[in-house]
């Protein structure tokens, strides 16, 4: 039921001032009150909607929402504002991610650096393979521990954003059947460079990955 209405005011079916009644959504989506009280709960606490006595659930302005939430994002993926939301997460990408590298170079530990030496190599492999579950995993672990590198917990929170954007551009089809092997070569790039503490190396080599993934994903819209 949360899916189901959240995708649907992601998606703008039901647009910022639709008004919904406790009863209605019960009715079409064959719920208890106490699950649907508890769906009304996740959608505010999205910032998606809010409550008034003798108003209703009204579906708040886009502006409102808190874009950052992972199912937020998903629902937006899966939907025809999928373009759109993308050109906006690559953008969030390309604003934070090679900061987070440049500070990894700088504040790893000796632990973290060969975590992403490891992982650059099994993107390799599994790249290789053709296998893009398996890839898609070791890519987001990548992702994750470059912001966690940093040592600014501001990034590292940004993890479960980035990990919803690969996800979805594996499960909509965006990806080709075998990662481009340019993209794989500024993973390794990028792991070598935080390595040996190369802070300018770092940051352009995950500057030239969010340029690469861009313009992989914008050749998909034309």
């Amino acid at each position: 039921m949360l899916d189901a209405v959240g995708t649907a005011i992601a998606c703008g079916k039901l647009p910022p001032g639709t008004v919904l009644r406790l009863e209605e959504l019960q009715q079409n989506h064959g719920a208890s009150r106490t699950v649907a009280r508890e769906v009304v709960r996740a959608l505010e606490a999205m910032r998606l909607t809010t409550s008034k006595r003798r108003v209703g659930i009204t579906v708040r302005d886009c502006a409102d929402w808190n874009h950052y939430d992972p199912r937020l994002i998903r629902w937006q993926l899966d939907g025809e504002q999928r373009p759109v939301a993308l050109r906006n997460l690559m953008e969030l990408r390309w604003a934070v991610e090679p900061s987070a590298a440049r500070f990894a170079a700088i504040r790893a530990t000796p632990e973290e650096r060969g975590r992403l030496r490891a992982l650059g190599a099994r993107l390799e492999v599994t790249a290789h393979a053709r296998d893009l579950h398996t890839f898609l995993g070791h890519d987001i672990a990548f992702h994750h521990l470059v912001l966690a590198a940093s040592g600014n917990p501001m990034f590292t929170q940004l993890s479960a954003v980035v990990a919803e954007v690969l996800t979805g551009r594996t499960e909509h089809g965006l990806m080709p059947p075998e990662p481009q092997p340019e993209a794989v070569a500024l993973h390794l790039e990028v792991a070598r460079a935080i390595d040996g503490a190369d802070a300018d190396r770092a940051e352009r080599a995950m500057r030239d990955i969010m340029v690469q993934a861009r313009d992989e994903v914008a050749q998909q819209f034309e």
